[in-house]
């Protein structure tokens, strides 16, 4: 099936996009919704600015549209995005959100595109292994969770984080995947890429207790 795969730059995404290119989609192109005032009912915000040079190391075609940030704003700007593009279906990266399922099934409906969720409903554990299995390299770029302090911004989730996760679960009932909005990620690397992305110049935004990892800079190195 030709599908355009929703990407945000986080894990899921990425995953998402991974998976489904295992299945034997065709996907040419990401779609990203930029908010114009850094925040969306939907949509992942931090770093999203970055994913132009994601698409050019996955060598996809990237298609965007601004949103005002409202729930309104966003789903018409995926709407727009969508209509104007050649594919059968969209690939999305959501796990376990009812609220983000519902409204991209609505303007898929609309649209007559079929909606491929490979993590949907997925073992929340499953999902992490899966992520570390593929190769898929991301940061923690958004804490926002009780057990997650301003060293995570920046930390890859590698084998001892993925640990780490699991016991701040136990302790404090996240989500280890990020479900619940407790943390945001950036991919830096995967099978699909054909240049990792490094971090040249950041800044760390810190207050009460979460906060966000602002790349102000970034670049595609060689191997």
């Amino acid at each position: 099936m030709r599908l355009a795969a929703l990407y945000s730059g986080g894990k899921d995404s990425t995953l998402a996009l991974y998976l489904a290119q295992q299945m034997g989609h065709e996907i040419p192109y990401l779609v990203s919704i930029l908010p114009k005032t850094g925040e969306s009912w939907i949509f992942h915000v931090p770093n999203i600015g970055i994913v132009p040079l994601m698409a050019e190391s996955l060598g996809l075609e990237l298609v965007t549209a601004e949103t005002s940030g409202s729930e309104e704003a966003d789903l018409q700007s995926l709407r727009e995005a969508l209509s104007s593009l050649d594919v059968e279906g969209i690939v999305t990266g959501a796990v376990w959100s009812d609220y983000q399922w519902d409204r991209m099934n609505a303007v898929c409906g609309d649209l007559g595109l079929k909606v491929i969720t490979p993590l949907w409903r997925k073992d929340q554990d499953m999902v992490l292994d899966e992520i570390l299995a593929s190769g898929i390299k991301a940061v923690i770029v958004g804490c926002y969770a009780e057990g997650l302090g301003e060293s995570w911004l920046g930390r890859e989730i590698d084998g001892d984080a993925a640990a780490e996760l699991r016991r701040l679960r136990e302790r404090y009932g996240i989500s280890v995947v990020g479900e619940g909005g407790e943390y945001e990620s950036m991919t830096i690397d995967s099978p699909m890429h054909s240049r990792p992305l490094s971090i040249i110049e950041y800044e760390k935004g810190w207050k009460k207790g979460s906060g966000t990892l602002f790349v102000k800079r970034a670049a595609l190195t060689e191997r």
